[in-house]
């Protein structure tokens, strides 16, 4: 048995334009996979695609319709699903609890959570008439920390880890596995003005055994054990890939 190798599976992989998302749709790719595109923005969708050399299918994950179309024209031009990535999401605007905007809060949540229990509930049925697969769920540091800045956003995704722990019960007899991953501070195009800030990084920093961020690769490598042989009895679990933030005294 090759422990990480994806050969003729097929993974549908949110939010993969950019960042940890398209991290994850390249090592997919390298390991064997036929993976499928997928962000909001179709003029994306089609340069990686073509990149790639991918299935590229644009959809809003806040639109259940096109959540069902990017299941059916995945399963139409392959056959089936394998692998299920729910990376897609936004951070809403910062601040307290005591000011949220209910508007924000709301979308944050729609795309943030409700639209991986939707879009989990179209996609795992094909995975377990496959002969089963593996959902991946991302989910963040945040939500396993009190957090006074981005309040929705770490609501959501203690959420996304509790539904990958719920799927994990509810599909595991069929042969699904439900896994989450929490990254820490990642080096992504959206974390740049944070990385340039040398007051933030000093602070982070020190909270951070590893004293570095992290990097797209090292979250797609989490993805590829969890959708690989490699972590076949790995279900339920929500993997922190955060450089030892989490468990840090911060000296």
């Amino acid at each position: 048995m090759t422990l990480f190798d994806l050969h003729g599976k097929v993974a549908i992989i949110t939010g993969s334009t950019r960042g940890i998302g398209l991290a994850i749709a390249r090592a997919f790719q390298n390991h064997g996979a036929q993976v499928v595109i997928s962000s909001e923005n179709a003029e994306d969708c089609v340069s990686v695609g073509r990149e790639l050399g991918a299935l590229a299918v644009p959809a809003d994950v806040a639109d259940p319709d096109q959540l069902a179309a990017l299941v059916d024209k995945t399963v139409d031009h392959h056959g089936g699903i394998d692998i299920l990535i729910c990376n897609a999401g936004i951070t809403g605007r910062p601040g307290p609890f005591a000011t949220i905007d209910m508007a924000d809060f709301d979308r944050v949540m729609a795309i943030n959570l409700r639209s991986q229990v939707a879009l989990c509930n179209l996609a795992l049925p094909h995975i377990a008439g496959r002969g089963g697969g593996s959902a991946i769920l991302i989910s963040s540091l945040s939500g396993l920390r009190g957090n006074g800045a981005i309040n929705a956003y770490a609501l959501a995704k203690a959420g996304v880890a509790q539904l990958a722990r719920n799927l994990a019960v509810e599909w595991g007899p069929r042969n699904v596995r439900a896994n989450a991953i929490s990254p820490g501070f990642i080096r992504t195009e959206l974390s740049a003005p944070l990385i340039a800030d040398p007051t933030f990084m000093q602070r982070r920093m020190a909270m951070t055994p590893l004293r570095r961020p992290g990097e797209v690769h090292e979250v797609a490598g989490a993805a590829l054990f969890l959708a690989s042989a490699a972590g076949g009895f790995v279900n339920g679990h929500n993997l922190v890939v955060d450089g030892g933030t989490f468990i840090t005294d911060g000296s």
